[in-house]
């Protein structure tokens, strides 16, 4: 429920405040005045997108302030959803810049537009023209019949299943996808992982390999070498380890004779230790190395198969190419065991289409228990706001299951007795669309916990009798929701709890819109006007007391 409502710099608004009364209240004023206007500032608490071209002074912000009464409404699992504070009342701001920049506000926490939508649709339904024709779309017809029927548990529980349906069909389309594309690639998948598999990486040293292959192709050159080094070393009478031996055994006659001298020999020894020791490992790589030309031929090809497969997979060390083996042979599991997941997959399914079926099954039956005594309702309605004549079916079709049920409802409507009914939006005037909607409203306000409902011109193309029958019905919607009625008839002015008159203040440079609201004397006069012009006789007066009376 709107507990106020402030508006600045929108359109033809300077400013404009009001504190609407719970129940039913009427807007009048003269073509103009700007009292749509109001409506489309109301618009952007419900998330609707805004331009500079809403600013009334260029060089000021735009403000459109609400505050709402929510303690009626279960809106906690939204608030906590989209990290908000939930108290009883709550303010919805929006804010246009000079600039441009649209800035959404709830409980002063700064929010999106998508958020402001799925709040505001909660706390207003703003009925227009456009939402008259709206009427003739399958989906609101659908969804009015539901309202009415009063089964949401049934719609919840019918709309869990789906989703698991939903989510199962999802589950077996992507495996059947997937085998589909498998079945393409495991040829080519194979032949990899087995070209890598048969090339044995496991435990495999690349650097090793290329180590071990340049050694023994420079084997004899390697032989050559350390033969010279030895000779030079250990196998001749003037060997590096026979002049060592000499040495030290000429340092060892005087080693006593000083510390240093028996350093001296310390060393010596262990040098010539060292050496025999060098000369031994010489050797024994002398012996070791060997020209071996099958061996330079095996290890050239194990390196190149190696070097092939690294430049192939676009790859640089032996352990990429084993994760990408091991990635292969785990895909190609995958697709060996992608039958048997498929077969599980579709029981899921079965189970999840039947719990679906059934549940819809029940769903459609008792839309179609609800939907002839919804059409007779919506008949009994019309006939008392003029439209004498007019016949309403409601037929549920069977329709592709969807996470609204397995339905689409078809509205078919006549104005003339003794005419077939036909669709809806096929046969329906503007005026009868407004008020077959107004008759879907009144039917299904006292089922659900409807939002502040906000009607713009109703009561086109109806006076008297009709018009009267019509405000008769909206105060009764307005004992259990906030009604808000633009209206150009004397009839919905007087019966209003509140009367707000919308005008043009013409006093300073530009003329701006205003609001006030109607009381004792003001508001006769003002209804008196509306029956008999800017100058209304004594009749009108008195009609405009009549209809306050009423």
């Amino acid at each position: 429920m709107i507990k106020s409502l402030q508006i600045k710099n929108y359109a033809l608004i300077q400013e404009l405040e009001m504190s609407p009364s719970p129940q039913l209240n009427i807007i009048t004023g003269e073509t103009g005045a700007g009292k749509s206007i109001m409506l489309g500032a109301v618009g952007l608490l419900l998330g609707k997108r805004a331009d500079t071209k809403v600013l009334l002074d260029e060089n000021q912000k735009c403000v459109v302030e609400g505050l709402f009464d929510i303690s009626s409404y279960a809106l906690q699992e939204i608030f906590e959803r989209e990290d908000l504070d939930h108290e009883s009342e709550c303010v919805i701001r929006r804010e246009i810049s000079p600039s441009g920049k649209s800035r959404a506000f709830v409980n002063d926490t700064p929010t999106n537009l998508s958020v402001l939508k799925a709040i505001g649709e909660k706390l207003m339904d703003v009925h227009s023209q456009h939402e008259s024709l709206q009427l003739g779309d399958n989906t609101y017809q659908l969804n009015a019949l539901d309202a009415f029927a009063a089964h949401p548990e049934l719609i919840t529980q019918y709309r869990e299943v789906f989703k698991i349906f939903s989510n199962a069909k999802k589950h077996l389309n992507k495996l059947e996808s997937l085998a589909t594309q498998s079945a393409e690639d495991a040829d080519y998948k194979q032949f990899l992982f087995s070209e890598l598999n048969e090339a044995q990486l496991d435990g495999l040293d690349q650097e090793k390999l290329e180590k071990d292959l340049e050694v023994l192709e420079n084997a004899e050159a390697i032989k050559l070498k350390l033969s010279q080094a030895l000779r030079a070393l250990d196998d001749s009478e003037a060997s590096i380890l026979q002049q060592l031996t000499e040495s030290k055994s000429l340092i060892n006659t005087i080693s006593s004779f000083s510390n240093e001298l028996e350093e001296i020999s310390n060393r010596l020894e262990s040098s010539s230790i060292e050496l025999a020791d060098v000369s031994n490992e010489m050797q024994r790589i002398q012996d070791k190395v060997e020209h071996d030309p099958e061996k330079i031929q095996e290890l050239k090809e194990r390196l190149d198969l190696l070097f092939r497969l690294q430049k192939k997979h676009n790859v640089l060390t032996v352990q990429e190419l084993i994760k990408l083996r091991d990635e292969l042979d785990q895909s190609l599991s995958q697709v060996a065991n992608l039958d048997g997941e498929i077969t599980k997959a579709k029981k899921e399914l079965d189970v999840a289409e039947k719990s679906m079926l059934k549940l819809g099954t029940k769903l459609s039956e008792s839309r179609k228990l609800s939907a002839l005594n919804f059409a007779d309702e919506i008949e009994k309605i019309i006939h008392q706001i003029g439209i004498e004549n007019g016949t309403v079916e409601l037929k549920v079709n069977l329709s592709e299951p969807d996470s609204a049920g397995l339905d689409v409802i078809e509205m078919l409507f006549s104005a003339n007795k003794g005419i077939k009914p036909q669709e809806l939006k096929e046969v329906a005037s503007g005026g009868e669309f407004s008020r077959l909607i107004f008759a879907v409203k009144y039917l299904i306000a006292d089922k659900t916990a409807m939002p502040t409902i906000i009607f713009d011109e109703i009561d086109t193309g109806v006076s008297g009798e009709v018009a009267l029958q019509m405000i008769r019905m909206m105060k009764h919607m307005s004992k259990n929701h906030q009604i808000i009625s633009i209206s150009h008839l004397p009839q919905f002015a007087a019966g209003g709890d509140a009367h707000y008159y919308v005008y043009k203040d013409h006093t300073s440079d530009r003329s701006v819109s205003r609001i006030r609201k109607l009381v004792d004397q003001d508001r006769v006069t003002e209804i008196a006007k509306m029956i008999g012009g800017e100058n209304p006789g004594a009749s009108a007066v008195e009609s405009a007391k009549e209809l306050l009376q009423l």
